[in-house]
């Protein structure tokens, strides 16, 4: 079982703002605060921390990892559609617009890059 995920991130406060506005439709909200890293968990579980982005421990340059790629279940294909133009509205990279990919049934999903270069997907089973 995971207990949460965690992006890199090169500056924090630009990663926040981003994230804010993308993780919003889901109901995944700024939960925990450092100087070093902010926590994000869902609006019904505050205290469960489910997503960070933080600054290396390392002190080294962030970086994203190739094959690497955090998924988001939204709600909805409506959310899904939503999650993904704010991300893009915010200087995300398209990494595949929303829609049902073959071979992967009815499940909707979209993807994009982070201002880090993470990448993110957000689908929906419905």
């Amino acid at each position: 079982m995971i207990g949460y995920v965690m992006f890199g991130t090169n500056d924090l406060l630009k990663a926040s703002s981003f994230y804010d506005k993308v993780l919003a439709p889901l109901e995944i909200l700024k939960t925990d605060i450092d100087e070093s890293y902010i926590g994000y968990a869902n609006k019904s579980s505050p205290r469960e921390v489910i997503f960070y982005i933080t600054k290396p421990f390392d002190k080294k340059k962030a970086t994203f990892g190739n094959g690497t790629m955090l998924a988001l279940k939204a709600k909805s294909k409506n959310i899904v559609d939503e999650c993904h133009s704010i991300s893009l509205k915010n200087k995300a990279i398209n990494e595949g617009f929303p829609g049902i990919r073959e071979g992967y049934g009815d499940r909707y999903y979209s993807y994009i890059r982070d201002l880090d270069n993470n990448k993110v997907c957000i689908f929906s089973e419905s």
